[in-house]
């Protein structure tokens, strides 16, 4: 990045494109940390099928959970802050107050 002053658009755009970084970092996280726990369920329970017995994949509620989480923060990342809306909208009301 260079040492020069950055516009107001600039700077915002910086910020969404940080905020994206670090969305698919979290993504990725999601999904490493959500397939080592689904290995061990099922590599860490097989004598308990064997037996006959039902366990409940516990991992699934990390996994919704967490990728509830996971959803809003895609949302309010890709979608939530829509620099054409903000600018529209900016725009409509500077235009509403100018005919004042």
């Amino acid at each position: 990045m260079t040492n020069e002053p950055m516009s107001e658009r600039d700077k915002q755009l910086y910020k969404l494109a940080k905020k994206r970084v670090a969305f698919r970092r979290h993504l990725f996280t999601y999904l490493i940390v959500n397939a080592f726990l689904w290995a061990v369920w099922l590599f860490g329970h097989d004598a308990a099928i064997y037996h006959g017995h039902y366990y409940f994949p516990w991992p699934l509620w990390c996994t919704l959970g967490w990728g509830l989480g996971l959803g809003i923060n895609y949302y309010s990342v890709y979608h939530g802050d829509n620099l054409a809306a903000v600018d529209k909208e900016y725009e409509k009301l500077k235009d509403r107050d100018s005919r004042r």
